[in-house]
């Protein structure tokens, strides 16, 4: 089995996080690993059910990737199991067995091409669009008859307000809300680079992309160096 050895105890804990709070929305969920050999960053990809988008986290390696002299590791496997190899004080993770990936597992967004999105707001204004928005949906549920509040009456509420654009920039809420519950919408540095049809809002702390469909748009914003 590969050793992940986590540049200090920090990183291995906010992967951890990450972790813990995928579960916490999906009890069975999965996450896909990439480590490129010789390097020293290793990508967890996840994706939060209640969001429908793709969460990212990177962590630094206290030493280059290796297993075997040009081995990569590419593998998705339980985030559970993940979780509980962590070794918080030793900084090191077990990779546990590969799983069945499920299907957002085999289509991950690209490595390059991306462009930083100009005229975005900035994370204060996420923030508080976002806690506007789930202010809004406590309220409105609040209102329902008792009988109105069945599971897909919720779902169709939650789907109006989460699918509602940022800024007019054809980018959803939702994006946004994944965000901040996933503990990355934090500080005050936040990006939004695009990458032909995907888009990925970028902070310190992690990143959540989506996948727009063919006729998504970019409303009037610009578009420069990443």
């Amino acid at each position: 089995m590969s050793v992940l050895s986590f540049a200090d105890a920090g990183e291995a804990a906010d992967v951890a996080a990450f972790l813990g709070r995928l579960l916490h929305y999906d009890k069975a969920a999965a996450v896909r690993l990439q480590a490129q050999a010789g390097g020293q960053a290793l990508a967890v990809f996840g994706r939060p059910p209640s969001f429908e988008v793709l969460a990212v986290r990177t962590a630094r390696l206290l030493k280059p990737y290796e297993n075997g002299i040009d081995d990569v590791l590419d593998v998705t496997v339980s985030a559970g199991q993940l979780l509980d190899s962590i070794d918080a004080g030793g900084s090191t993770a077990t990779v546990p067995g590969a799983v069945t990936g499920p299907p957002w597992a085999g289509v991950l967004p690209p490595r390059g091409g991306w462009e930083r999105v100009l005229g975005f707001p900035g994370a204060e204004a996420l923030r508080g669009l976002v806690q506007a928005a789930v202010g809004e949906f406590r309220a409105r549920v609040d209102e329902l008859a008792p009988q109105a509040r069945t599971r897909a009456g919720l779902d169709a509420l939650g789907r109006e307000i989460w699918s509602r654009e940022i800024g007019g920039s054809g980018v959803p809420v939702r994006v946004a809300h994944a965000a901040a519950s996933l503990g990355f919408l934090r500080g005050e540095r936040v990006d939004l680079l695009v990458a032909g049809a995907w888009v990925r809002l970028r902070t310190p702390y992690g990143a959540v992309v989506v996948r727009r469909g063919a006729a998504g748009g970019l409303g009037g914003l610009s578009v420069g160096p990443a």
